[in-house]
């Protein structure tokens, strides 16, 4: 199930080791880059309009003029919370896969965009194809999750594909607001290299990419559905919370995706902590071919829990939603959490392994790798 690399770990965090004191310096430099990054709205690069109501949002909360998840709570994290887990980040385990990076491939393109697949490029973007149509999911092709070029967290493994090397894509869609989901950088330059592209996001993000260039924009509540070109977009529900700076903390909505043909059903879950929200995305919607399911950036659990699934959860998610087949995604390309970059893999395998699920159904694809569904 698991790349050759995974056999060579021991040896590669034995050798890292030697270099502990200046892998600790560049931890606090890592991590002083993500304070930065949290405190980018000090300097009043948010973007949000605060003219805009979202009212009839059965998520939005007049009061407090933000957004809340489907059982009434917000991320209630406070600054020190993010001390506490920036000390835990700085003395963290060393990790190997932070220098080094994974094997990648580049995949082949030259197939037909009928037969349903899925690439992964690396995180949570994903290239699916089906009912002739492409469909590109939080897109990030910067070297960082960062709105600086030279702060943040920075990729290990860069995209399987190039901007340039994607083929035409008919749509995009956005769970939210982070950084390592919307990547206003690369947005602009699908805007350019395609004027009939069509993005997807939630409430409160449709001026932010208009801002960049996009030119078609659907802004859509939990349950909105839209149709275009045989293909029903209908956002559901996440349990997360968004931000791009300081001030704008649950501004927008968060969302995840299902994506409906006559034939063919794609679910992609962005950023999600775990909730009842997925039984009822089934209930409501019916289940889905294929899933997308975030694996990774689950430690510690006592700051990332309400926000991020570990691969525990990221099983229970499969189960509620009924999907036929899951992909792994959110793990092996930024360091964003405690947790060694390899570790996911092999937790998913034993909670898949604890409730007698083949491998097979729920895929860690490698950086490039292709999978075809009948």
């Amino acid at each position: 199930m698991f790349p050759n690399y995974f056999s060579v770990k021991n040896l590669a965090r034995f050798t890292l080791n030697k270099r502990f004191k200046n892998v600790k310096g560049y931890r606090f430099k890592y991590a002083t880059s993500l304070v930065l990054c949290l405190s980018v709205g000090i300097l009043g690069c948010s973007h949000f309009s605060e003219d805009k109501e979202y009212s009839s949002s059965k998520q939005f909360d007049r009061v407090s003029a933000s957004f809340h998840n489907s059982n009434g709570t917000q991320n209630s994290k406070s600054f020190f919370d993010f001390l506490s887990f920036l000390q835990k980040f700085i003395l963290r385990t060393v990790d190997p896969f932070e220098k080094e990076g994974f094997p990648w491939q580049k995949p082949d393109m030259h197939f037909s965009s009928e037969q349903p697949s899925v690439t992964w490029i690396g995180h949570s973007t994903l290239l699916v194809r089906f009912n002739g149509k492409t469909i590109l999911t939080d897109p990030i092709f910067s070297n960082r999750a960062s709105p600086f070029s030279i702060l943040g967290p920075k990729r290990v493994v860069p995209p399987a594909l190039s901007l340039y090397e994607l083929p035409p894509v008919d749509f995009v869609v956005i769970s939210h607001s982070h950084y390592d989901h919307l990547d206003l950088r690369t947005i602009k330059k699908l805007a350019i290299k395609s004027k009939k592209t069509v993005f997807f996001v939630p409430l409160g993000l449709k001026d932010l990419l208009e801002g960049v260039g996009a030119r078609k924009v659907f802004e859509l509540d939990w349950w909105d559905e839209v149709r275009v070109d045989g293909l029903t977009f209908i956002a559901t529900p996440a349990h997360h919370w968004s931000a791009r700076s300081l001030f704008d903390r649950n501004k927008s909505l968060w969302a995840s995706w299902m994506v409906v043909s006559q034939h063919f059903r794609f679910w992609f879950s962005g950023d999600t902590g775990y909730s009842d929200d997925f039984i009822e995305i089934r209930k409501r919607i019916g289940e889905p071919d294929l899933a997308a399911i975030p694996i990774g950036a689950y430690s510690p659990r006592s700051f990332m829990k309400n926000s991020h699934v570990n691969p525990r959860e990221a099983v229970d998610i499969f189960l509620d939603l009924g999907a036929k087949k899951a992909v792994a995604i959110h793990w092996g390309t930024f360091k964003l959490s405690t947790e060694l970059l390899d570790e996911p893999p092999e937790k998913l395998q034993f909670a898949l392994e604890a409730k007698n699920i083949s491998q097979d159904l729920f895929k860690v694809l490698g950086h490039g790798e292709t999978l075809f569904l009948d």
